[in-house]
């Protein structure tokens, strides 16, 4: 199977010193791997420093020659056309453009782990152990997985080009040698005894091109290595290159490049660089064998610790031009915090959370039901004292001096069922509350209050009776405050496009309502017991979708008021179980994304408990989005909607999945991989692989310079709560040493990285199901 020198093989393996490899083709596909010393590799078209540890591919008939330095030690592996055109039916149609000093961000886990599979084909080899050939195949296809999937490129015509013809070959080699001195078709015909006719008829029918392009190419391509490396002018690299004349040479480089000559130069130059000097006909190396070739293998898998996962996944290409941007204004719409009912704001630990979300999130509001509950105002007490010295409004003030305190303002939800029960008791009570919190706190604070008037839609309460109810509850609160908003909360059916018939009182009232609450959840639209795929796509724009239908039909009603969206949820599952397996964090901020211009407000729970305390009534709660775990952990969507806050800027570039904007300090961008699958299929490992995207971005148009990349990885294995719990759980229970771990450990994951960008920035990124990665591109100044 595999020889250190057999042309026969499917792989040639060596471990050398060289001084020099004359000019030669590349049969097949080579790995070049420098494990001491230095290598200096030239190329028909550049040149390539290697140093320790450096890698790189050499492609099918690539003609390349070698020079070293003293006491280097350099492994090669080639595999042959064959083996690469059984096992790759698309091997012709490639070429790799895989060396280890120039590639994308993104790839760095690609080449340690190349590297790492060398250093292990090298050990089994020398082990040859019983089952060494396995091993080393296992290895190679390893490899060539990773250059496939992380490497590839459309071929050129030496790559597609059939070198098993030796006449063919003979012809281009011919070529080859000779590009810089005049070549003719009739020339050739002569010197390989073929009539000049059967040799264009045959060139073309070999190659997919004419002779004289074909000659062209191979010029221009040694032209490209005088144009970096050397200082010659313009016409005399036309001359030295085989060129009629300059303007030949430009004419033809504009139309493959798509710019001339010079301003190619002007933005690739790269240094000044001498030719390989071949001193002599054969080549100069050693082959090497010996105990401290395999020590140094074994520490070169041992410093690469990190490595690539073989996984199949999505492929995507997305190109950014900052050169003619898309200009537009980022919105953030502000956040109601739901707590339930007020008093919850008296527990230390619902105040750091509130705090936490106000330090983080866009909070504005502070969403309350129940206003006038016993708990909350607890009924007058009989009493002889003239000055009472107890307050009704006590526990419900300290509440508020903590609101007011934090410049957060109340979104009242008030049932028409609370103020049913006794209603001329409920509007005693709403105006001496005003009175007194107008009094103590001034009319600045209370003016900013929100009042919704809520029943849901399946009431069997008259249209005319919640009418009434309504009316009365703004004309007392704006005789008060007149600046107050008041408001209503709209049932409103996607599959009719209408709102339920006890609420289309709404349309008429248009200027008694100052706003109009909504809910949206993905969940409705979906039957958990269907296990079809497709089935779930109906959710997918579920959120986008129904807020459009609703604005049409306020519109169309002329009744355009504020949106809020107070009630609503990504695809969760109808079970604790799946909610916590599912990780949505992608879907949770690009539903948010999605309807950015169309709302005001986006309602979120504070956190498990308080929510489910509000329904008691069910079994599991799914019209919210809650931002903590019972844990006091956070749960996807705070730091999902963490990453909207701190977006910030002018959008330069936007689409489905991704959102990029440029600020004073440079540029930020958002990619997502959201997506929508049936939740039980969560915990299925092997079908979570196959949603994961790896994106190659291509930024152009960026002002040059030096930039520091900061970038933040949020997915299910960097912040999602419930991975870490499950991996630390116990039948023994969990204790607060551990529960303080996970919660302070379960948060995004943060690289930084440095870049010098000349033109075009480049990098790849693989994000698993439902994934958000957040790239900070800072300018520096340093």
């Amino acid at each position: 199977m595999t020889g250190l020198n057999d042309p026969l093989s499917d792989f040639q393996l060596s471990f050398q010193h060289i001084d020099l490899l004359v000019p030669r083709v590349n049969k097949g596909i080579q790995f070049i791997l420098v494990i001491n010393g230095e290598l200096k590799i030239e190329t028909s078209s550049r040149f390539y420093h290697l140093e320790e540890k450096d890698l790189l591919v050499i492609n099918r008939n690539q003609l390349y020659q070698v020079q070293g330095s003293e006491n280097n030690r350099v492994m090669l592996l080639t595999i042959s056309d064959a083996f690469m055109d059984f096992h790759y039916a698309d091997y012709r149609n490639r070429r790799f453009e895989c060396y280890s000093r120039e590639i994308d961000l993104g790839r760095e886990d690609m080449i340690l782990s190349i590297r790492k599979l060398l250093a292990n084909v090298m050990i089994s080899y020398y082990r040859q152990d019983e089952s060494y050939r396995i091993e080393v195949k296992s290895y190679i296809c390893q490899m060539l997985l990773i250059l496939i999937r992380g490497f590839k490129e459309e071929g050129s015509v030496l790559e597609k080009m059939d070198t098993g013809d030796l006449r063919l070959s003979q012809i281009i080699d011919y070529m080859e040698k000779n590009y810089d001195q005049m070549i003719t078709l009739e020339g050739i015909a002569k010197e390989f005894f073929l009539s000049t006719g059967y040799l264009s008829r045959y060139f073309k029918q070999k190659t997919g091109m004419g002779f004289s392009r074909f000659l062209m190419n191979i010029r221009l391509t040694h032209s490209m290595k005088d144009l970096l490396y050397t200082t010659d002018s313009i016409s005399q690299i036309a001359m030295n290159n085989g060129f009629p004349n300059t303007k030949s040479f430009s004419t033809f480089f504009k139309e493959v490049y798509g710019v001339t000559p010079h301003v190619y130069r002007d933005k690739h130059y790269v240094k000044k660089e001498d030719s390989v000097q071949s001193y002599s006909k054969e080549d100069a190396s050693d082959f090497i064998r010996s105990p401290e070739i395999v020590a140094k293998l074994s520490s070169m898998i041992l410093d690469d610790q990190k490595s690539y996962s073989h996984i199949e996944t999505r492929y995507e290409k997305l190109p950014l031009n900052l050169s003619q941007p898309v200009t537009m204004n980022l919105n953030c719409p502000d956040h109601i915090l739901e707590i339930g009912e007020i008093i919850e704001l008296l527990k230390e630990d619902v105040r750091s959370q509130v705090l936490d979300v106000k330090r983080d999130l866009q909070l504005r509001y502070i969403g309350v039901r129940h206003l006038f509950s016993n708990t909350a105002i607890p009924p007058e007490v009989e009493t002889d004292e003239e000055i009472p010295t107890t307050s009704p409004y006590f526990t419900i003030d300290s509440a508020l001096e903590f609101m007011k305190q934090h410049d957060l303002s109340l979104f009242v939800r008030s049932d028409y069922m609370d103020i049913s029960r006794n209603e001329e008791s409920y509007f005693i009570k709403l105006s001496q509350f005003i009175k007194h919190c107008l009094q103590l706190y001034g009319e600045s604070f209370v003016k900013q209050w929100h009042v919704m008037f809520y029943e849901p839609y399946y009431t069997g309460v008259e249209a005319k009776e919640l009418q009434r109810v309504y009316l009365k509850l703004h004309k007392v609160l704006k005789t008060m405050i007149p600046s107050i908003q008041v408001g209503v909360y709209m049932p409103f059916s996607f599959r009719k496009e209408k709102t339920s018939d006890n609420h289309e009182w709404q349309l008429e009232h248009g200027a008694s309502i100052d706003f109009i609450g909504y809910n949206a959840n993905q969940n409705e639209v979906i039957d958990f017991k269907e296990m079809a795929d497709t089935k779930f796509d109906l959710a997918r724009d579920y959120i986008k979708e129904k807020t459009d239908k609703m604005k049409r039909y306020l519109k169309s009603n002329h009744l355009e008021k504020p949106l809020h969206l107070v009630s609503w949820n990504t695809l969760s599952g109808n079970t604790r179980y799946t909610n916590g397996t599912f990780f949505r964090g992608a879907l949770v901020l690009k539903n948010v994304l999605d309807i950015a211009n169309d709302v005001k407000t986006v309602a979120l729970w504070i956190n498990t408990i308080v929510h489910e305390e509000v329904g008691k009534d069910k079994r599991y709660r799914m019209d919210g989005v809650e931002l903590f775990h019972y844990l006091n952990g956070k749960r996807p969507a705070y730091f999902a909607l963490m990453f909207l806050k701190r977006l910030h800027g002018e959008i330069v570039a936007h689409g489905k999945d991704y959102v990029m904007t440029q600020n004073e300090r440079g540029y930020q961008l958002i990619l997502m991989n959201s997506t929508i699958i049936n939740p039980y299929f969560s915990v299925e490992e092997t079908f979570l692989q196959k949603l994961n995207k790896e994106i190659h971005v291509t930024i152009s148009g960026m002002p040059k310079g030096e930039y520091q990349i900061r970038k933040h990885v949020f997915d299910k294995n960097h912040g999602a709560l419930y991975t870490k719990w499950w991996s630390l759980n116990s039948k023994h229970g969990m204790d607060a040493e551990m529960i303080d771990y996970i919660i302070n450990s379960s948060r995004p994951s943060l690289e930084i990285f440095d870049e010098s960008i000349e033109e075009d920035w480049s990098f790849y990124t693989y994000l698993t199901s439902n994934a958000i990665h957040f790239f900070d591109i800072r300018k520096s100044y340093r």
